[in-house]
């Protein structure tokens, strides 16, 4: 197994685990994961990166390996904000937020990661929270046995940062309380209206399916298939 990570707080999780481990540059976890999938189909590869690790700088890598349908697990630690880099807004800090670098609010929509990870094309995505242990390890493992490109959100509390400028508090009893009151389990969800989930996160197993998995384009492929024909020819 190989673990990944970039720059920022998640991208520190991998040291921690007794695996194999790549530690980069901003943004690039996907791309490492591609090269070690084209090189060794069959290794397990797990990346970790942050919200802003993951769809700003990593953005355009994620939508490629999410219609690749790339066979590795992105677990996705997200406290909606550049938590590392001093608490800048990103890609999926709340609408209205304070944050550094937006001291009257945030007036950018955040994205959703799990719905543009549908839309997408990744094939197992799912939504927990740090204050749900049980639920979060169900959710990687089943991410992690999964064949395809699988994706685990996990809403993480930040006071450094997020909790000091956008909720006025440093304490992360509250931000944990914060980010509970403003989840919903999907499946409850279904039954609310539209207004009382418009600003919720939504929680709970989104998709589940299986296609062909990502192993490189048609030359790749080809020049491979030649390579190891011209091996067999001359024993």
């Amino acid at each position: 197994m190989v673990g990944i990570g970039g720059v920022g707080c998640t991208a520190r999780i991998p040291v921690y685990i007794n695996m194999d481990c790549l530690h980069g540059v901003h943004g690039r976890t996907l791309a490492w994961a591609t090269g070690i999938k084209l090189h060794k189909p069959d290794t397990k590869v797990v990346v970790f990166a942050g919200d802003g690790d993951a769809l700003s700088i990593g953005g355009n890598h994620f939508l490629h390996a999410a219609r690749r349908n790339l066979d590795v697990t992105f677990v996705v630690v997200n406290n909606f904000n550049f938590a590392m880099a001093g608490g800048q807004v990103a890609p999926m800090t709340p609408d209205g937020a304070v944050t550094m670098t937006t001291p009257y609010g945030s007036s950018e929509p955040p994205f959703d990661l799990c719905k543009l990870a549908v839309t997408a094309g990744a094939t197992c995505v799912a939504r927990t929270l740090t204050s749900s242990p049980p639920q979060m390890t169900a959710f990687l493992k089943n991410a992690l046995s999964h064949k395809g490109f699988s994706v685990v959100e996990i809403l993480s509390q930040c006071p450094t940062h997020f909790g000091r400028y956008a909720l006025g508090s440093g304490s992360p009893k509250n931000l944990v309380e914060w980010i509970k009151n403003h989840s919903v389990p999907a499946s409850a969800a279904e039954k609310m209206k539209p207004e009382e989930v418009a600003e919720k996160y939504l929680i709970g197993e989104f998709v589940k399916t299986e296609r062909p998995v990502f192993q490189g384009s048609s030359v790749y492929t080809a020049t491979c298939q030649g390579y190891a024909e011209s091996k067999e020819a001359k024993a």
